[in-house]
């Protein structure tokens, strides 16, 4: 088994807050993330996909159909949006984690008409926080 990664960038603006919540306790669990006038982050995203070498191509997929795809199906939705107010589908929470299910589920079904497996999302929020998903 092959694992081969292509790395995409956004840029998107969220707010997380508990509409269910005073003000002060979304502050005391989300704090700045809970500004009212939202805030950004410059995502990196890495997704790996696994599968066997094709012996005709050498690929295990081929990297200029799978950036493609990213690039149509997710980052070219997400990217200078604003994920709580712009994105169809994102009907929950736009934490770094939910993002990197949102972006697990558009693309799992699509990589296996491309003759792989999609194995991992990391979804890089900062320098110092991100998320990897593994379809568990």
């Amino acid at each position: 088994m092959i694992y081969i990664t292509r790395k995409e960038h956004f840029n998107a603006a969220h707010k997380l807050f508990n509409p269910g919540w005073s003000e002060e306790k979304n502050e005391a669990v989300f704090g700045k993330c809970a500004n009212k006038n939202w805030h950004g982050h410059n995502y990196d995203l890495f997704v790996t996909v696994k599968g066997n070498i094709n012996p005709d191509t050498g690929f295990v997929v081929n990297l200029k159909e799978l950036s493609t795809l990213i690039r149509r199906d997710v980052t070219d939705v997400l990217d200078h949006k604003n994920l709580n107010l712009d994105v169809e589908g994102m009907d929950v929470m736009p934490s770094t984690e939910n993002v990197t299910l949102f972006i697990w589920n558009i693309l799992a079904d699509k990589i296996k008409h491309m003759g792989a497996a999609l194995h991992c999302i990391k979804l890089c929020e900062t320098e110092s926080n991100y998320v990897e998903y593994f379809g568990e």
